[in-house]
């Protein structure tokens, strides 16, 4: 499915691009507009060129903090517990020719503009993403009830699917779908938060599922709509799963247009945390021509963390995994927040019993994806019986739930399953062999004369994100009532009014942002980490270009009561 029509990007004269971008309504600071600024992000004093500041994990948001803090003149001491990349995890299938496994973010939004801007900084090459009925995709199959439909366009839809699609769009007008979408073009900072405040106070405890449940535009039709719904979805497959979550999710993706013009990353996603490693940036301030992250590490980050303690002189004391203590003035903790109380040995002390209550209130989604290669995109052949593809991008209602047809540069290989919470639970227990004989199975329901299996070559990959000791889940999804517990992760970066021996450690990642499972949120709270380590070391942004903690007051999230 499509979502509703969205308003086109125009470039105008100067050359700036125009449209929706991920320009959160909860804090609508234009991040790529910082980047972009040549007056760059601010400066510490001269005394603390070289200063190390340690940053925990080495996923997206740690390697954006750390790359800008060396380019401020600072020295990141990078803590990482297995690999450079996080849940940028781009697993090969073997050889210099083989296609890319994306185990972790696999498709990214146009609309992630602060993203783009490190993507297009190392020089990564992207091209649509193949998702259901999207121009890069021959042909989708949609399979619901033992019954398939074939379409090339979303005008081959049967009526019954268009009209579910009809129905999910006039529910977004009830929410000012459009309105939205206007004043996020326009960046009308003003209009954005009148219209944010009132969808806050009304949908703050709706979850997804009652949200459809009371709209007019579903409750003038069938429950099989809203079960059709389910399934099929928008954009880029069903969302039953994410049916009990908080409504105000749904609708930062949908305004922002992160479901739509989703790119793929040629060779891997997880090219860009590495490219930024190796990268040695010409504007380095302190540091001599050549400087990189990774010849600033000796070619390696530290072992992970197993504890974090106050240190001596309000510094920060932490202890790797075989025993070395090192002391910081200042942190950023990039890991999932969860593993703050049951991977990591955290002194309580050093956050607030607020914070901590929204740390483990945080509600993470479970995610399994299963990767075979395959000799050839065999599924363009044309089937000789009916002419159509031989197989097609697929969403069903069987266990596989969505089955993506990938290629990169003549690579190819396909997603037997994407699943979420419930679905990816289903396949937890089971070995890849088991997942994939169960899926292959699946697909021969829908496929009885393609045989699969007999392109398959080498040995899949999977993945159950839920099961990794670094991470036990994909990605953060709050649910409903979670507002006030968000609000509290975001905006910890703005550290003025906590007790001093709260100050200099900050919470980064895409699970501290608005926009969870979305690059651009590991992006922008890696942004905010730096603008917080800049102003405890007594540094500023520039004058002419403010950094989000400059317009904190004037951006701040709604702040929702506590009283009854």
């Amino acid at each position: 499915m499509t979502t509703a029509q969205t308003t086109p990007d125009a470039v105008p004269a100067d050359g700036a691009p125009t449209g929706v971008t991920m320009l959160g309504p909860d804090f609508p600071f234009s991040y790529d507009e910082q980047l972009a600024h040549p007056a760059g992000l601010g400066s510490v004093p001269a005394e603390h060129h070289g200063r190390e500041v340690a940053i925990v994990g080495g996923g997206l948001s740690g390697i954006v903090t750390a790359y800008e803090l060396m380019r401020l003149g600072l020295r990141p001491v990078i803590y990482e517990a297995d690999q450079i990349g996080g849940r940028l995890r781009s697993q090969p299938f073997g050889g210099a020719d083989g296609p890319i496994a994306e185990l972790g973010g696999m498709r990214f939004p146009l609309s992630s503009r602060a993203l783009f801007h490190y993507i297009d900084k190392v020089g990564l090459r992207t091209s649509p993403f193949p998702n259901p009925l999207s121009e890069a995709t021959p042909s989708t199959v949609i399979e619901l009830g033992g019954e398939s439909h074939y379409a090339r366009t979303y005008d081959d839809l049967p009526p019954f699917l268009k009209d579910v699609a009809d129905a999910w769009h006039e529910a977004l007008g009830e929410v000012g779908f459009a309105e939205m979408q206007r004043a996020l073009t326009d960046r009308d900072v003003p209009r954005i938060r009148e219209l944010w405040a009132r969808l806050v106070l009304e949908l703050d405890e709706e979850p997804f599922s009652g949200f459809l449940a009371n709209s007019k535009a579903f409750q003038a039709r069938s429950h099989r709509h809203r079960e059709a719904f389910g399934q099929v979805g928008f954009g880029t497959g069903g969302w039953d799963t994410d049916f009990p979550n908080s409504m105000l999710e749904i609708l930062r993706v949908i305004f922002t247009n992160a479901d739509e013009e989703h790119q793929m990353v040629h060779g891997g996603a997880q090219q860009l945390p590495v490219r930024l490693w190796n990268d040695a940036p010409d504007d380095c301030v302190h540091w001599p021509a050549g400087t990189s992250l990774a010849s600033l590490h000796g070619g390696a980050p530290l072992p992970g963390v197993a504890r974090i303690a106050p240190g001596t002189d309000r510094q920060f004391a932490l202890t790797d995994r075989w025993g070395t203590t090192r002391e910081y003035d200042a942190v950023v903790v990039t890991c999932q927040v969860w593993l703050l109380s049951a991977r990591i040995d955290v002194d309580e002390s050093l956050f607030s019993p607020a914070l901590w209550m929204a740390m483990e209130r945080t509600h993470y989604m479970q995610s399994s994806k299963t990767f075979v290669r395959v000799d050839r995109p065999f599924w363009k052949d044309a089937d000789p019986a009916t002419g159509r593809d031989l197989m097609s991008m697929t969403l069903t209602d069987r266990l596989n739930r969505a089955t993506y047809l990938l290629e990169d540069d003549g690579a190819a290989s396909i997603c037997l399953s994407y699943t979420w919470n419930d679905d990816a639970l289903k396949w937890l227990a089971l070995p890849v062999e088991e997942r994939v004989r169960l899926q292959l199975h699946s697909l021969r329901k829908i496929y009885p004369d393609v045989d699969i299996a007999s392109h398959i070559v080498g040995d899949p990959i999977t993945v159950s994100w839920e099961s990794d000791p670094n991470f036990m889940g994909a990605f953060k999804a709050n649910l409903p009532g979670h507002y006030r517990y968000q609000r509290r992760l975001f905006t910890h970066f703005v550290q003025d009014a906590l007790p001093a021996h709260q100050r200099g450690i900050f919470l980064a990642g895409d699970d501290i942002s608005w926009t969870a499972g979305w690059a651009e949120g590991a992006v922008t709270t890696a942004l905010n980490a730096v603008w917080g380590v800049v102003h405890h070391l007594g540094g500023a942004s520039a004058p002419a270009n403010p950094g989000p903690g400059d317009r904190f007051d004037e951006l701040a999230p709604l702040a929702l009561p506590d009283g009854l």
